[in-house]
């Protein structure tokens, strides 16, 4: 798992090439962290459990129909199809659409006689679409068992309609064993990481740190900020999320056709921050690319870099990493933002349980039942996470029924902690094209070549054209 809310009102066919989280680098510019790819697949590729009068004699009379949109886990869901059925006698058919026909497949489906009772949709985008078929999940045992409420799909209303069986996080990864060695000096700004909860605190111990670099056996506290393109994602997509995410909340809005970039300089406060406290001039970053950035960590060159959980992989797999797990810690990305101390991580997904609204009332109840196994049961939980990959995030899971990676672990606590976890908005963003063209402006910034009042200015001017450029 290489290389995570959600807003929208693009169009669905954009989104679906967007990215969701982690491992490659896709054309939303993010990584693709818990396969979480908007990869769908052929309709009737995939049926499974043909059930047999028995199976429908089941005591509530309803049945579930599940049409998948990740065919990497289609035999996983044919098996859980399978397991469940004989274990009820309920009826689940599963079936799983081809890469890129996802929306395709749920159009021809949904008007059926024999919809779908349990689909897919990717965030406030996908609601937009299919609100009419979303079922009103509030006050469901699904939404209950929810670790934060707040990542749910809502609607105007404020009800929730969508679920999110699988999230990621991102933020600032930071080695435990450097920051205790700088808390025991004199005169360390704090003495605790659990009194860094603002950016003003988060600069004064990253300069302080940084006066300290040799002593503290790093080259710099961040790791190098990499601006080689193609490898920018984490500044242009990943942390560009969070002045578009407060922008939004301002606004009570989730999409805008132009943005003021009204946390710009929050922007520059975080931005500057990695780029002068780091092991590389700020003019080679355009020679950086993120494995250079993550051996940094993992050879414990540095104290700190941006990324998401899914970089554990990437740390441990670095020879010679001397970074063990109990080092790696996440701290949430400070900007400066009034209220900020109760920010928590950059938390999302793209995949998101939604409930047949317009099936039968059995039908409804029989597929809420089996999403509650899916979560609740030993079984149930064992396929989400062992075998579908899932970091679902439900307080029905145990710690050591959660994926075991230490940075897993840290997005949980922080999802279980009462912090306000910052949504994914970047799957909002006009195109790749207005990527490109911001990660370029900030390589150019870095060069001394271009003031921050002209990147700034070229962020509203190119979202506010690629935006109508999608409209037309």
């Amino acid at each position: 798992m290489k290389k995570k809310l959600l807003s929208a009102l693009l169009c669905v066919s954009m989104v679906s090439a967007m990215l969701t989280g982690c491992g490659s680098k896709t054309e939303s510019g993010s990584e693709n962290a818990t396969n979480n790819k908007e990869t769908t697949a052929e309709a009737g590729t995939t049926d499974s459990n043909e059930a047999t009068a028995d199976t429908q004699a089941n005591a509530g009379g309803g049945k579930v129909y599940y049409l998948n949109f990740k065919p990497e886990v289609d035999e996983v869901w044919q098996e859980v199809a399978e397991t469940y059925t004989a274990e009820t006698g309920v009826e689940v058919k599963v079936v799983t659409a081809a890469s890129g026909t996802y929306e395709e497949v749920l159009k021809s489906e949904i008007a059926g006689s024999d919809a779908p009772t349990l689909f897919q949709i990717n965030g406030p985008i996908g609601y937009a679409n299919w609100k009419d078929y979303c079922m009103d999940l509030t006050d469901t045992d699904l939404y209950a068992n929810l670790s934060d409420k707040s990542l749910a799909v809502t609607g105007a209303d404020g009800k929730a309609y969508g679920i999110p069986y699988t999230v990621e996080s991102y933020g600032i990864i930071y080695n435990d064993a450097i920051m205790q060695k700088y808390f025991a000096m004199d005169g360390a700004v704090v003495a605790s990481v659990d009194e860094i909860t603002s950016f003003d605190t988060l600069k004064a111990v990253v300069e302080d740190m940084q006066s300290k670099a040799a002593d503290l056996g790093i080259d710099g506290v961040f790791a190098s900020t990499s601006l080689m393109p193609g490898e920018d994602w984490r500044w242009q997509t990943h942390l560009a999320n969070i002045p578009v995410y407060y922008e939004y909340k301002d606004k009570g809005v989730s999409d805008l056709a132009e943005i003021e970039f009204k946390y710009a300089d929050n922007f520059k406060n975080i931005f500057d921050l990695y780029i002068n406290n780091s092991t590389c001039a700020p003019g080679l970053l355009g020679s950086k690319d993120v494995s250079s950035s993550m051996a940094e960590f993992a050879l414990g060159q540095c104290a700190m870099v941006q990324n998401g959980n899914w970089g554990w992989g990437q740390i441990s797999g670095v020879d010679g990493n001397i970074v063990t797990e109990d080092q790696v810690k996440f701290l949430p990305i400070y900007t400066g933002v009034e209220g900020e101390e109760n920010q928590g991580l950059c938390t999302g997904t793209e995949n998101f349980w939604c409930v047949n609204a317009q099936a039968s009332d059995a039908d409804k109840q029989a597929t809420l039942d089996f999403v509650n196994w899916m979560i609740t049961s030993e079984t149930g939980k064992d396929y989400m996470v062992n075998k579908l990959g899932n970091a679902a995030p439900f307080t029905t899971f145990a710690d050591n029924e959660k994926p075991s990676d230490p940075l897993a672990q840290e997005m949980f606590r922080y999802m279980e902690n009462g912090k306000t976890s910052v949504s994914w908005n970047f799957t909002t963003f006009p195109s790749q094209q207005f990527k490109d063209d911001f990660g370029a402006a900030l390589l150019e910034y870095c060069n001394g070549n271009m003031a921050w009042e002209d990147v700034a200015t070229s962020v509203v001017e190119n979202w506010a054209a690629e935006k109508a450029a999608v409209a037309e």
